[in-house]
């Protein structure tokens, strides 16, 4: 009897391994913006959503991971008088289900480099890779710590190793791990804006592209196409397909972008890849299905980038989707459109889902056939993008925005935003803001 219990409870903590699905990274396994996870709420409930915890954290605008039952958060806290800026940044690690820190990991920077009115944390989510946590800083510390311990394994100073110029907005781009390399944007010189390490030693594995031209703010991600996977970097003078193994270049597109303001992550859908900026506007291109190669399907940018003279979408901080033959994504005033994925051609627009304000942002990611939308005014929207219409289904505040959105500083139109991309796992949405971490339930047998 005791045997069969023991076989029992080993299959019931298999099947709910099985059933169980962390956030190890940004925006998900993969990067894809995708939760497939069952058992999901399909409506708010009207007291609002069940916390599992709150925990008060420091400032940053870098989003959680989740993995093996531990949630890990990025987070600066300025030097008391300190005129030059210089301050503290952190990685916490907590428990995940009951919020405890078990260990935090502390190291001194400045961000004299950085504007003021963005120079509040880490911008970076962490990457977590079986027993080691990946995180990058916002002037450009990069650091592999133990998962267990916070002990620290190697690290690197990108402005004094490899002479990196910090951008004005900081270092933004989040470890890419592949197989034993981690790939990270460094800035390096000579010819380092992207290198790959060992992911266990740190030890140097390759380096590409010229650092003559400011890093950006794009994060790298891994796509299949032609026959082979393409590791795409988009900077600010072009996008590069590498071989994520020898740093080898595929293939480039040039692209001019305003500010260095690489921000949205590319988005693939079938042979497409789409690409969408504040200044220029919008580019779909077309990967070739027989090698790695590429080709401009179209270009859509309008009069300029003020509202109401836009074209096709200029997205600033929000990463858009792409559903069938449609693109929906959000425009730098906080307007949400719908484009047609061949031609740009706009569709339908819509005010309903975000804040109507210059930068307006949301952090949209896939449950079966509805979305989970968090968007810069805290909060979370059960939603579903159509060729006709936008559909909401529910909505519930989940966080107060803490941050600036930089625009109008010392003006009266300066306004609080939440813009850190948050985790669901194990049926839980995990998000800060500047002064806390939460933990909510969004399980349909907890309500």
């Amino acid at each position: 009897m005791r045997a069969v219990c023991c076989v029992a409870l080993i299959g019931f903590l298999a099947l709910r391994a099985l059933e169980a699905e962390d956030w190890p990274e940004y925006r998900g396994k993969g990067r894809l913006g995708l939760w497939t996870e069952t058992g999901i709420i399909d409506k708010f409930p009207e007291g609002g959503l069940k916390f599992t915890w709150r925990v008060p954290i420091r400032s940053g605008f870098a989003g959680p991971a989740v993995a093996d039952g531990r949630v890990y958060v990025l987070d600066y806290q300025e030097t008391p008088g300190s005129r030059t800026m210089d301050g503290t940044e952190r990685l916490v690690c907590l428990d995940e289900e009951t919020g405890k820190i078990l260990w935090t990991y502390e190291w001194r920077v400045t961000y004299r480099m950085l504007m003021a009115s963005y120079a509040i944390g880490p911008r970076a989510t962490p990457t977590v890779d079986g027993d080691r946590v990946y995180v990058v800083g916002a002037t450009g510390m990069i650091l592999c710590l133990k998962t267990e311990t916070g002990e620290p394994v190697w690290m690197k100073n990108s402005v004094e190793d490899y002479g990196l110029s910090v951008p004005v907005w900081g270092v933004a781009s989040a470890a890419l791990i592949d197989g034993d390399r981690v790939i990270c944007i460094v800035g390096a010189d000579p010819d380092g804006k992207v290198m790959a390490f060992n992911k266990h030693t740190g030890a140097e594995i390759w380096r590409a592209l010229s650092s003559n031209w400011e890093i950006g703010y794009g994060t790298p991600i891994i796509y299949e196409a032609g026959g082979v996977r393409q590791l795409i970097i988009w900077h600010p003078q072009a996008i590069s397909s590498l071989d994520p193994e020898t740093g080898k270049v595929y293939w480039e597109e040039p692209w001019e972008v305003g500010s260095g303001l690489t921000i949205a992550t590319p988005i693939k859908s079938g042979p497409y890849l789409f690409f969408t900026q504040f200044w220029f506007g919008s580019m779909m291109m077309r990967l070739s299905d027989d090698r790695p190669a590429t080709t401009v399907v179209w270009q859509r940018r309008g009069k300029s980038e003020l509202r109401g003279e836009t074209d096709a979408l200029h997205s600033q901080v929000t990463t858009p989707i792409i559903i069938g033959d449609y693109i929906y994504g959000v425009d730098s005033y906080g307007e949400l459109r719908c484009l047609d994925l061949k031609t740009g051609d706009r569709v339908w627009t819509s005010e309903d889902m975000t804040v109507q304000a210059r930068w307006g942002a949301a952090f949209m990611v896939r449950n079966g056939d509805r979305y989970f939308v968090l968007n810069d005014a805290g909060d979370l929207i059960i939603a579903q993008f159509t060729p006709e219409r936008y559909v909401e289904h529910s909505r519930t505040k989940l966080l107060q925005p803490t941050a600036s959105s930089g625009y109008g500083v010392r003006r009266s139109n300066d306004r609080l935003v939440l813009w850190s991309y948050p985790a669901y796992a194990n049926r839980h949405i995990v998000a800060r803001n500047d002064r806390a971490i939460v933990r909510a339930s969004l399980a349909k047998n907890d309500y």
